[in-house]
């Protein structure tokens, strides 16, 4: 399942309000661990709201942990009545992350991923990371706008990582990343030769599985950023 970290803000007012209509609804019904929720059908005509906004609203609770999908049962609460009010009053006033925070959450996480691609990677995940190196330096080369494939080269190390929350949570933070990325003001004076070899570097370390190499490679091909991001108010 993915959700989006950084929804428009009328979207995120929509399924906020939701929430809190799901949180009154546990509330006047008492509802506790285990207990189902309404179909969506029947809570899109008790709010008098479109499905697609239940919807929505109940993937970002069960993003979250305070609901589960179970197999023909439905949507049941995954924690308590009292657990269940304090998530999703949390949920409802958090705030969409600024692009700092994004950026800083996802260089802590692919500096561990990558750490993970070269303990845990399979001759099938190398195979998928050395594809995603090739389309880029094709890209590059080509002097073509190389972001997406970018995007994929780390995709394809989180997947190596065998962890699918770090997954889900990169797959929900790059877009609105690159949807921002200032890669003229980031990237000045980078040369496609140096791109590439910083990326073949961390490829190199994840094939021989070399965690500390590995660690370094991504340290190093995220030091312009780094340093921007700092200068970058939150």
């Amino acid at each position: 399942m993915n959700i989006s970290l950084s929804d428009k803000s009328e979207n995120r007012m929509l399924q906020n309000e939701v929430i809190c209509k799901i949180r009154d609804f546990v509330n006047l019904r008492n509802l506790e661990f285990g207990d189902k929720l309404p179909s969506e059908r029947i809570m899109s005509e008790k709010f008098d709201v479109k499905r697609n906004s239940i919807r929505e609203a109940i993937k970002k609770l069960e993003f979250y942990g305070a609901v589960k999908s179970v197999a023909q049962s439905g949507t049941v609460l995954a924690i308590g009545k009292i657990g269940f009010n304090g998530m999703a009053n949390e949920i409802v006033s958090l705030d969409a992350p600024s692009f700092k925070e994004l950026v800083e959450t996802r260089i802590t996480m692919e500096l561990k991923t990558v750490c993970l691609a070269a303990e845990r990677r399979t001759e099938a995940d190398l195979e998928n990371i050395r594809k995603a190196l090739n389309a880029f330096k094709a890209k590059m080369a080509d002097e073509k706008d190389y972001l997406e494939e970018d995007l994929l080269f780390h995709i394809a190390i989180a997947k190596a990582s065998k962890n699918q929350t770090m997954l889900t949570v990169m797959l929900s933070i790059t877009p609105p990343i690159l949807a921002t990325y200032e890669k003229d003001t980031v990237c000045k004076g980078d040369k496609a030769i140096s791109e590439i070899e910083k990326h073949e570097r961390i490829y190199e370390a994840i094939k021989s599985k070399n965690i500390d190499q590995a660690k370094a490679a991504m340290e190093g091909h995220f030091f312009k950023l780094s340093e921007f991001v700092e200068k970058v108010e939150a």
